[in-house]
């Protein structure tokens, strides 16, 4: 079948309040300096990076009914199909409120009574219009589809922040492409190293494991490779990290959808992750693809450096 789309998602969809704040988060109180609404939620803002690098796009989980569906309009109207969603009036997007603090820092406090996943009987024939199906942790009820699609060849990009159990151990089976941030890695595995953590998490089945890990940068595992790599971030003023560990997965399927090794996806997903973070709103920073190619073909861009055990 003709690929359609270079990346297919569901998971987290969400709508943002964000306060902007005086002082740094760990002081437990400050002053409201700014405020702002703003769409969110994993998958849905990682699709949302794909589209604004020049990618296509399709959330393929559950939708409202027009017109009270904001949040499939929002990603319509940011240029992400939803054509292939199922829909229900059950279907709303989790409600999140966000504090900021001056540093980038963030806090997420969120209502995830919804509901998750995509329909059980998603039809083949829309997985097989992808190369690469990007997931988060709400794919454990989903699981089956999951499993259709990693049966059908496409590459399984997996952003997981936390467990749900046995569900969440065969999700993590389930991908062939980890990319976590390294606080789970941590917490799951028991370890501290990243080295430790990439080894830990590695199976057979893996084409990739990425530990990511804010303003130190990226550390890599991939198949057919003896060593592990660290992928120093690139260097920039970070003013508001809402939605930055989304933008980079959104980068890093798209650059594996056109073929990328697993080294050059991590570096294109920093790029448009550090340029993601110099502006407010956990949307409105996401890059296009030329900025991201200029940041990587600059004198300063980071290089790849194996990582010592």
């Amino acid at each position: 079948m003709a690929r359609v789309f270079d990346v297919l998602g569901f998971g987290a969809l969400a709508i943002d309040d964000i306060v902007y704040v005086d002082r740094p988060l760990a002081d437990g109180k400050g002053k409201v300096t700014d405020r702002a609404a703003d769409h969110g939620g994993n998958v849905a803002t990682a699709l949302v990076a794909v589209a604004r690098l020049g990618g296509r796009a399709a959330y393929i989980g559950w939708l409202g009914h027009p017109p009270g569906d904001i949040g499939g309009a929002e990603l319509e109207r940011e240029g992400v199909d939803t054509a292939h969603a199922p829909r229900s009036e059950a279907s709303a997007p989790i409600r999140s409120v966000i504090f900021v603090g001056p540093d980038g820092d963030r806090f997420i406090a969120y209502d995830d009574e919804v509901l998750h996943g995509t329909a059980p009987d998603l039809p083949d024939a829309v997985l097989e219009q992808a190369p690469v199906l990007l997931i988060d942790g709400y794919a454990i009820h989903s699981e089956a589809v999951v499993a259709r699609a990693r049966g059908l060849g496409l590459s399984i990009v997996a952003d997981i922040e936390w467990t749900k159990g046995p569900a969440s151990e065969r999700i993590l089976a389930l991908a062939d492409h980890l990319v976590l941030p390294i606080a789970f890695g941590r917490s799951h595995t028991g370890l501290d190293d990243p080295h430790g953590i990439l080894n830990a998490l590695w199976s057979p089945d893996r084409t990739a494991v990425v530990l990511t890990d804010g303003d130190r940068g990226s550390y890599v595992r991939q198949r057919g490779d003896p060593l592990c790599w660290h992928v120093p971030a690139f260097r920039v003023q970070a003013t508001d990290t809402t939605g930055a560990g989304d933008c980079f997965h959104g980068a890093y399927a798209l650059a594996l959808s056109e073929g990328k090794t697993t080294l050059d996806c991590v570096v294109f997903a920093g790029a448009a992750a550090a340029i993601s973070v110099t502006v407010h709103g956990g949307r409105k920073g996401l890059p296009d693809r030329a900025a991201c190619l200029s940041l990587i073909e600059g004198d300063l861009a980071p290089r790849p450096t194996p990582l010592r055990a």
